[in-house]
């Protein structure tokens, strides 16, 4: 029997801005830990959170570079867990009503041109930074916050290598746009990958495994591989 390898990625995108996501914290890598945050991205008791403009716009020119169509309404939602990087216990981005949907991104792959649908394009916000030391994990609070925008492929891919293709397009994209600096050394430009396999001509989808915000293309690549 042969199987075929079918792959979904989900890439999450810091936006080039001078403040954060829902308040007025300057975004500034390299800051002195818990230095760049306030009572808003803390999420402490009676703040009021106010959309980044600059993000929207910076969201909208991805979206449409993607071909995904903009919706007329849209909102934000409660992601709720429990974590120690996210001090709200909550994470604002959105659910039912994205910024936008139904998008595609032409790859060349083995030599022919192929196009992968694009899900949605939509809002959030990162949360901190753990920081892992010989017996304590420390929490960094100054990442809380900043725009993030997440792009979800359909699950159109079907090797490692097409979607290491797909995320090298998707990235010179982006930085035509001038949306993110997209360093992935910096956190900027993160990837989560669902694989699963199925038998070769089968249209349903098998066992889906989720592997966690990888930062390099060939981490990607290799995870698949090593996964299939």
């Amino acid at each position: 029997m042969k199987y075929q390898a079918v792959i979904g990625l989900e890439v999450h995108l810091q936006l080039k801005t001078k403040t954060k996501a829902f308040c007025g914290c300057a975004i500034d890598f390299g800051k002195p830990p818990n230095s760049g945050c306030c009572p808003v991205c803390l999420g402490l008791p009676g703040t009021l959170p106010v959309y980044n403009k600059e993000a929207l716009n910076s969201a909208i020119k991805v979206a449409l570079a993607l071909g995904c169509k903009i919706q007329e309404h849209t909102k934000f939602d409660r992601k709720n867990y429990f974590y120690p990087d996210l001090p709200k216990n909550y994470q604002i981005s959105q659910f039912d009503l994205p910024l936008s949907k139904q998008g595609f991104l032409d790859i060349i792959a083995e030599g022919k041109s192929k196009r992968i649908g694009i899900t949605r394009v939509h809002l959030e916000e990162d949360a901190g930074k753990l920081i892992h030391e010989a017996c304590v994990s420390l929490v960094d609070f100054n990442r809380t916050g900043i725009p993030l925008l997440e792009i979800v492929s359909e699950p159109d891919l079907f090797s490692p290598q097409e979607a290491f293709d797909y995320l090298t397009s998707l990235k010179s994209i982006i930085e035509y746009l001038d949306v993110s600096d997209c360093d992935m050394e910096k956190g900027s430009l993160r990837c989560d990958a669902n694989i699963s396999l199925r038998l070769q001509g089968a249209k349903e989808l098998g066992v889906k495994t989720e592997l966690k915000n990888m930062n390099s293309f060939k981490g990607v690549k290799d995870a698949l591989v090593f996964e299939i």
